[in-house]
């Protein structure tokens, strides 16, 4: 096995990605959260990219004695294996992500039936994590699932950050934004969450089912108009009337909702950090708060680094720069006849460093998506070396060419630098790791 040291800068980068991994596993920080069996029973609700694994840490951690059932969707491909010993009572399903389909659509419908008939006796845990906006489906009257796959779409590709996103996905749905827990009345509500969002909102987290929304309709609809996202005229006009409004702090339907943090970006940075320092490497850890165009955030990030290595920075190299977060694409309009562009934030993240590194002879990167999935593509994410651009020319590869499609795996995959993980049944969101040596 490769040995993570800084001679060997690509196996150090994919070890302190690993680790951040492995800290956000459901299974080790799960335990500590659970509360006690009800008198009644226990019924188990979820919807994210941590869904399979985080179902499967209840049914291990759960009294065998003890009353346990559900239903948990999850991104198709992304239910990890299950252990031979332990017994199935928690319904795991798959649907898309990030634009929705039927099987979410379908999960969505069942879901909120189950909360039928509960009382107050009863206990609902809510197993929410990144993802969960668009497996988590039931648009609201008068919108059909073509309209939420068409707008989920022009959301993605606009620009908007997470927040602005689900803001609206909160007002066009009938169980986001706080409705699935006012649903979960008079019974006991109990969310065990991953955040995937900056600052660790738990109200963003998948759009916040079970958390009461501060949000309003006329917030939804003013990020309509910013980005040109048109609605069905019925549902506009509930809008503009108040009629999606969501249960805001306070609704008495939600007094009985607790929820818990299991994993955060930063909890996986530090991580990250740690191992650094264990093998002798100093690390920084930047932020897990990190928004704007993922290109521009790359550059930003390239001017640190280059910072570093002329010791003109607080940051002492050698050294790792850790950040996260969760930065966004706006798609570019594409010429008639040009190839469609392939990857998702890390790959553009990658690209915008690549460029202003301009072939530094002193910084490596990885940056990765922790579930595994860059976009949409079967890809983590991407590295970058000293000699990225160099090969990339001696391919006939232009680097502004791909930036101008968005295209990173065009870019990245002939060079032999995109990173696979496969699913990682785990997400906090963006990683980035960049190793900072001396001239």
């Amino acid at each position: 096995m490769t040995q993570p040291t800084l001679e060997n800068p690509r196996a150090l980068l994919r070890h302190l990605y690993d680790v951040a991994v492995q800290r956000a596993l459901p299974l080790h920080n799960t335990a500590a959260h659970l509360p006690a069996p009800p008198k009644g029973r226990t019924l188990v609700l979820g919807a994210g990219k941590a869904g399979g694994a985080m179902a499967h840490a209840v049914e291990a951690l759960w009294p065998a004695d003890a009353p346990l059932s559900g239903l948990v969707v999850t991104r198709y491909g992304h239910t990890p294996p299950r252990p031979e010993e332990l017994a199935q009572r928690i319904e795991v399903v798959e649907a898309a992500h990030p634009v929705p389909d039927a099987a979410g659509l379908d999960a969505a419908q069942r879901i909120l039936a189950l909360t039928q008939g509960l009382t107050e006796n009863d206990l609902v845990l809510c197993l929410i994590s990144g993802g969960g906006s668009s497996l988590l489906t039931l648009p609201c009257d008068g919108l059909t699932l073509a309209d939420k796959q068409r707008i989920n779409r022009q959301l993605l590709e606009s620009g908007a950050h997470i927040g602005e996103m689900n803001t609206v996905r909160k007002h066009l749905s009938r169980i986001k934004g706080g409705r699935l827990a006012a649903a979960c009345a008079p019974a006991r509500v109990v969310t065990l969450t991953i955040s995937d969002v900056p600052g660790d909102d738990v109200s963003v987290i998948a759009s916040g089912p079970t958390v009461a929304d501060a949000t309003t309709c006329t917030d939804a609809l003013d990020i309509l108009h910013r980005y040109g996202i048109e609605v069905p005229a019925a549902v506009r006009l509930q809008l503009e009337q108040g009629a999606l409004e969501t249960p805001k702090p306070g609704d008495p339907r939600l007094a009985r909702c607790t929820t818990h943090l299991i994993a955060t970006p930063q909890q996986s940075l530090e991580a990250a950090a740690e191992a650094a320092r264990a093998l002798g490497v100093r690390a920084y850890v930047l932020s897990d708060e990190i928004e704007g165009e993922s290109r521009e955030v790359g550059k930003v990030h390239a001017a640190l680094a280059r910072s570093a290595t002329l010791g003109r920075s607080s940051f002492e190299a050698p050294c790792v720069i850790l950040s996260g977060g969760e930065t966004t694409v706006t798609v570019r309009p594409r010429t008639e006849g040009q190839p469609k562009g392939r990857g998702g934030r890390a790959g553009e993240f990658c690209m915008g460093l690549a460029q202003a590194l301009n072939g530094h002879a002193n910084v490596w990167a990885l940056a990765a998506d922790t579930d595994g999935i860059d976009g949409v593509e079967d890809n983590a994410g991407a590295l970058v070396a000293p000699d990225t651009l160099a090969r990339a020319s001696a391919r006939g590869l232009k680097l502004a060419d791909h930036l101008a499609r968005n295209d990173a795996v065009g870019f990245f995959e002939p060079l032999g630098d995109l990173v696979f993980t496969g699913p990682t049944h785990t997400n906090v969101n963006d990683f980035r790791a960049l190793l900072v040596t001396r001239p």
